[in-house]
């Protein structure tokens, strides 16, 4: 998913569900300087999500180790 998100940044959006972020990227794609900004962009927005879920997962059994 890093290599989508490097190669095609509007494309990594689109596949997890952001259409309006996806939209906005393939318009700073058509600048001189977007390409770069939005792959980075990408790659973070991806670990982000990726690190938010982990912290939702690690919640999940906290709260359940607590209620036993």
């Amino acid at each position: 998913m890093i290599l989508i998100a490097i190669l095609f940044p509007a494309l990594s959006f689109f596949l997890r569900g952001k259409l309006f972020t996806a939209i906005i990227a393939l318009i700073l794609l058509c600048t001189l300087v977007g390409w770069l900004s939005v792959s980075i962009w990408a790659v973070i927005s991806r670990s982000n999500a990726k690190n938010t879920k982990q912290i939702s997962k690690m919640e999940q059994r906290i709260i359940a180790a607590q209620n036993k």
